[in-house]
């Protein structure tokens, strides 16, 4: 007997490449809690300084930049979080962080998308975080730079204003994890894989969308990012 599937299997979405004609496909997407100590304490938090900690967003949440998306269905409360990306093209297994970078294919920028009052009442219930994390256009991910191009992470700017008004904005030296730091520790716990991306935290400045709103954001040495919200 031959088998074939049920239905067409879904191909993995994939991001543009600056300057080169082929596609990144994202495997999956991990997303890094509280890597910004001023944002931690807006939100009420302190950091984590034993170790950083993760959630993770499915590669169906992907959302290209420059899109036009409708709002979050179950939510009265959807938050922005820009965020600095690193995408992976090799394989890193309990790697150490002076080797870390190794795995890296490049950098983007991001905006993560929260159903903030979902997430609120997850944790209330002591539940995870799925439902406000984990939806439809909830990675909004712009094209990738690659390594070599961008050059060294250090302080550069990352920003982002909502209908024109600046509303995050702190340097990549803010972070208190370093990428390194994050991929050596998460290698721990996972075979980390060709594909993978890692959201890695998101400064102060954190706030509402609402329909018509109109997201820019932006790392120093990368491609914009964007998106706007349906009427």
């Amino acid at each position: 007997m031959s088998w074939k599937p049920l239905f067409e299997p879904p191909q993995n979405p994939m991001l543009p490449i600056e300057g080169d004609d082929r596609l990144f496909p994202i495997r999956r997407i991990f997303c890094v809690g509280r890597n910004y100590a001023a944002h931690a304490a807006e939100m009420g938090n302190e950091v984590d300084r034993e170790a950083p900690w993760y959630f993770n967003k499915s590669a169906q949440a992907y959302c290209a930049g420059g899109s036009k998306i409708p709002m979050p269905s179950e939510t009265q409360n959807c938050h922005y979080e820009m965020e600095f990306v690193v995408a992976l093209d090799r394989p890193a297994s309990k790697v150490s962080a002076d080797h870390a970078m190794e795995a890296v294919f490049g950098y983007g920028c991001g905006i993560d998308l929260t159903r903030r009052d979902l997430q609120a009442q997850a944790k209330e219930k002591r539940r995870p975080w799925d439902l406000g994390k984990d939806f439809e256009n909830a990675a909004i991910l712009g094209a990738l730079t690659p390594k070599a191009q961008f050059g060294d992470v250090n302080n550069q700017q990352i920003w982002l204003d909502h209908n024109g008004r600046r509303v995050q904005d702190a340097t990549l030296s803010d972070m208190v994890w370093s990428v390194p730091e994050i991929i050596a520790h998460l290698s721990r716990f996972y075979r980390l894989m060709p594909g993978d991306v890692i959201m890695t935290g998101t400064p102060a400045g954190v706030g509402p969308v609402g329909p018509g709103s109109h997201l820019k954001g932006g790392v120093e040495g990368l491609t914009e990012v964007e998106v706007s919200f349906s009427e």
